[in-house]
């Protein structure tokens, strides 16, 4: 057996005890190091103030509603209904306008509609009547009735004569209404075809 020129050492032999200090020392760098991490990253982005600001859209506008409009219809002893409604912003001041199509609530019969423009300003709490495309008194019925791209179509369903009893119209007529220069202007689309 040889010798050694160099004396063992005692810190050579590993001793159980030193694996628990070793042990040790890593688990205290590694909770350590878990301490000292930077912050989460997160997907928000710093604004860059040189870029144009953006802002969310307003919350969308309610369109009036009709059930809170006394509308110019006589009924006598019954009441009018809303027998049809569509809404839209029809003269392009970001508000919504309803479209009412309303009759009075009659027993028996067709009783004649009207088609009346509802609007409610910005505070007002109560719309009102603002427009009547239709009269009752014309003894015409609305059918077929939309609001669309800042347009008002409908066929009004009437009476050739007075002769016609009020049970069958005999005459459609397609209409359509735009607002231009603070009125509503009434015209005939170019696709429409009278019975």
């Amino acid at each position: 057996m040889q010798s050694s020129a160099v004396p063992e050492l005692a810190h050579t032999h590993t001793r159980p005890i030193h694996w628990v200090a070793t042990a040790t020392a890593v688990a205290g760098v590694v909770a350590l190091s878990g301490l000292l991490q930077p912050p989460a990253a997160t997907a928000a982005q710093t604004p860059d103030p040189q870029a144009p600001q953006t802002r969310s859209a307003p919350a969308p506008i309610a369109p009036p509603d009709p059930a809170d409009v006394e509308f110019p219809i006589e009924c006598g002893p019954v009441q009018a209904v809303v027998k049809k409604e569509a809404a839209g912003d029809l003269d392009g001041d970001g508000r919504p306008e309803t479209v009412a199509v309303v009759h009075c609530d009659a027993p028996m019969g067709t009783p004649p509609d009207g088609m009346y423009v509802l609007t409610e300003a910005a505070g007002a709490g109560t719309p009102r009547v603002v427009a009547t495309l239709v009269d009752p008194k014309d003894r015409t019925n609305v059918d077929d009735f939309a609001v669309r791209d800042g347009e008002i179509t409908a066929a009004l369903l009437g009476y050739s004569s007075s002769d016609v009893p009020s049970c069958c119209p005999d005459v459609r007529k397609s209409l359509k209404w735009h607002w231009d220069n603070g009125a509503f202007v009434r015209s005939t689309p170019s696709d429409a075809r009278s019975v």
